[in-house]
C-alpha cells in the first residue's frame, strides 16, 4: 500500500472535490421534499407534483453521457467546472420562478441544477481517483463520497427549517374558496420559502467553482485520457465490451431499481407520516430527517462489515430486509410503519457503493464509460415516483410502498446473480470487500 494517500499539490483541489461531493447530497434531498410542497402550493395531485422527481432524476439521465465526452475530449476539470456553472444557473432560476409562480419555471430550475449535478458528479467521482496513488484510490474515493451522506442530512435539514414550515396549514378545498388575491399573497410567501435555500446554494457552489477555476490541477490527465481511448478502439468498441459483460449489464438493471426504491421512500415519508399518524409538514419532515441520519450512521456499518462479511451477501440481506420494512409499511399504516421507513434507509446505505463496485470490477479504462452508464440510471428516480405517486392518489400512501419493495427485489436478484457466478465463500473477502467497496 503506497504510504502517500493524496498528491501533496493535489491536497486543496481533493478538499473542494470534497465539497462537491457533500454538494448534490445536499440537493438530493433538499428536492425530495418538493412533491409533497407542490403538491400543496399548487393543489395538484401528488402524480403531477412527481414530476419534479422526473425533471430532477431525468436530467441525470440525458447528461451523464455528454459528461464522459467531456471528461474524454477535455479534462475533468473541465466537466467539474461545467457541471458546477450549470448547477448555479439553475439554483439562480428558483428567483424568477418563484415570482413567476409557474410550475413549469421551477421545473425548468430543477432540470437546469440536476443537470449541473450529473456532469459534476460523472467528473469528480474518476477526478478523486487521480489525485492519488492507485493502490489505494479506492480508499481515497471512499472518503470523498463519506461526506455525501454529510450533505443529504443538510439537505433534510434546510428543508425542515425553511421551507416546510411556511407552508400554509390551507389544504386544497379551502384554497379553492379563496379570493384570487389571498390565494395568490399565500402561493407568494411560500414559493419565497422554496427560492431562498437555492438561491443561497448557489453563492456556495460559485465559491466552490472559483476555487477549483483558480487551482492547478493533474497537467496529464487529457493526453492520458486520449491515449486510453485510443488504445480501446473508441466509444462503440467500448460500449461492445461493456453490453458482452453481464455483471455490468445486470448491474445498471439492479441500479436503477435501487436508485428507484430510495427515491420513492424518501420522497413520499412524509406524505406517509402525515397520513398515518395525523402529523404536520414540519411534524412529518423529523421523520425524513430521522432518516437520514440513520443513513449517514449505518454507512459507516456498512463499510465495517465489509471487511468481514461478503458485500454481495450483506446486499441480499439488506435488499430482503428493506422489502419487508417496505411491505410493513403498506400493510401497518401507523407510527410503526413510518419506524419502519426509517428503517429502511439503514438498508439503502449499502446498496448503491455494492451494486456500483461490482458492476465495474475488471473493466480497466471501460470504466469510465461505465461510470456515465450507472449515473444514467438514476433515471429510476425520475419514473418509479411517478407510478409511486400514481398509487398514492388511487389507494393512499400507504398501499403505495409496495412499490419500492418490489423495486428492492430486483436489488436482491443482482447480489444473488453476483453470490451464483463467484466462488468465494461468505466471510473470507477482506481483500474482495476493498474492491467491490466503491463509494456512492
Amino acid at each position: 500500500m503506497p504510504r502517500e494517500f493524496i498528491h501533496r499539490d493535489k491536497l486543496l483541489p481533493f478538499i473542494l472535490l470534497v465539497c462537491c461531493f457533500a454538494a448534490w447530497g445536499v440537493v438530493g434531498t433538499m428536492t425530495d421534499p418538493l412533491v409533497q410542497v407542490f403538491s400543496t402550493v399548487f393543489s395538484m395531485s401528488t402524480l403531477q407534483a412527481s414530476l419534479v422527481q422526473f425533471a430532477y432524476y431525468g436530467a441525470y439521465f440525458l447528461l451523464a453521457l455528454p459528461a464522459a465526452f467531456i471528461n474524454q475530449r477535455y479534462s475533468y476539470k473541465t466537466g467539474v467546472l461545467v457541471g458546477l456553472g450549470l448547477a448555479i444557473v439553475g439554483a439562480l432560476l428558483f428567483y424568477p420562478a418563484s415570482l413567476a409562480m409557474t410550475y413549469g419555471l421551477f421545473l425548468l430550475a430543477l432540470f437546469t441544477l440536476a443537470g449541473g449535478l450529473a456532469i459534476l458528479e460523472t467528473s469528480a467521482n474518476p477526478f478523486v481517483i487521480s489525485m492519488g496513488p492507485e493502490g489505494n484510490a479506492t480508499r481515497r474515493l471512499n472518503l470523498a463520497q463519506a461526506f455525501n451522506p454529510v450533505g443529504t442530512n443538510i439537505g433534510v435539514l434546510l428543508a425542515a427549517t425553511l421551507i416546510l414550515p411556511n407552508l400554509h396549514s390551507a389544504g386544497a378545498a379551502e384554497r379553492a374558496a379563496m379570493s384570487q388575491v389571498d390565494l395568490l399573497a399565500i402561493r407568494s410567501a411560500e414559493l419565497q420559502a422554496v427560492m431562498l435555500p437555492y438561491v443561497g446554494f448557489a453563492f456556495v457552489l460559485l465559491a466552490i467553482w472559483i476555487g477549483i477555476a483558480l487551482t492547478r490541477m493533474p497537467a496529464t490527465e487529457k493526453t492520458q485520457a486520449k491515449e486510453a481511448e485510443q488504445s480501446h478502439g473508441g466509444f462503440a468498441a467500448t460500449f461492445e465490451r461493456l453490453m458482452h459483460n453481464k455483471h455490468y449489464r445486470w448491474g445498471v438493471v439492479a441500479l436503477f431499481f435501487y436508485i428507484a426504491a430510495q427515491t420513492c421512500t424518501w420522497t413520499f415519508t412524509i406524505q406517509y407520516a402525515q397520513q398515518a399518524t395525523g402529523a404536520d409538514h414540519t411534524q412529518a419532515g423529523y421523520y425524513l430527517q430521522y432518516s437520514m441520519i440513520v443513513f449517514l450512521v449505518a454507512r459507516f456499518v456498512a463499510t465495517w462489515a465489509m471487511g468481514y462479511i461478503r458485500p454481495s451477501v450483506l446486499l441480499v440481506l439488506l435488499g430482503l430486509a428493506a422489502t419487508g420494512l417496505c411491505f410493513y409499511a403498506a400493510l401497518n399504516p401507523g407510527l410503526s410503519g413510518v419506524w419502519a421507513l426509517v428503517a429502511v434507509s439503514a438498508c439503502l446505505s449499502l446498496m448503491f457503493p455494492t451494486i456500483y463496485g461490482i458492476a465495474l470490477m475488471g473493466l480497466g479504462e471501460d470504466a469510465k464509460l461505465a461510470a456515465g452508464g450507472l449515473v444514467m440510471t438514476l433515471l429510476g428516480g425520475a419514473l418509479m415516483p411517478m407510478v409511486q405517486g400514481a398509487a398514492i392518489d388511487a389507494f393512499g400512501a400507504a398501499v403505495s410502498f409496495v412499490v419500492p419493495g418490489v423495486c428492492f427485489v430486483a436489488v436482491v436478484g443482482y447480489g444473488l446473480f453476483h453470490l451464483s457466478t463467484s466462488k468465494a465463500g461468505l466471510f473470507d473477502l477482506r481483500s474482495t470487500a476493498r474492491k467491490v467497496a466503491e463509494p456512492a
